[in-house]
């Protein structure tokens, strides 16, 4: 089985340069980024890129949905490192607490796909890779 390799990105970069750079909007674009990624990389996990964004964007109204969203989408990295053949290392639970840690979970969660491309030695995004499970 193979899948689509995302994009290796600066940390610091995500968390506050370019957030900061376009007031904030960079931040949705990252998350839609990121939850489509999950979906190239592997079929098998369930994830709608457009949903996501919504729910952090406007669930906040209903108070829940963000908070659902992250924790799901520490779920899907965790997916991925396993469908990769690595030790599952991001926590769901870590991303939800650091949201109120400075917006920290942004930065952990590009952190651990981070190591997912590092596994696979930096591939140029979109390339084709093979999972091992």
């Amino acid at each position: 089985m193979t899948g689509r390799a995302g994009k290796y990105r600066n940390i610091v970069l995500v968390w506050l340069i370019w957030p900061f750079i376009t007031l904030g909007i960079y931040h949705f674009v990252w998350y839609y980024k990121i939850n489509r990624e999950a979906k190239e990389f592997d079929a098998r996990i369930d994830s709608s890129p457009m949903v996501s964004v919504l729910a952090i964007l406007i669930g906040w109204v209903l108070i829940v949905p963000p908070f659902v969203s992250t924790f799901n989408t520490g779920k899907r990295i965790a997916q991925m490192q396993r469908a990769a053949g690595m030790q599952e290392s991001c926590n769901p639970w870590i991303g939800l607490i650091l949201i109120f840690v400075f917006g920290l979970h942004s930065m952990y969660y590009q952190h651990e796909l981070n190591t997912i491309w590092a596994h696979y030695g930096d591939p140029a995004e979109g390339e084709r890779i093979r999972l091992a499970a």
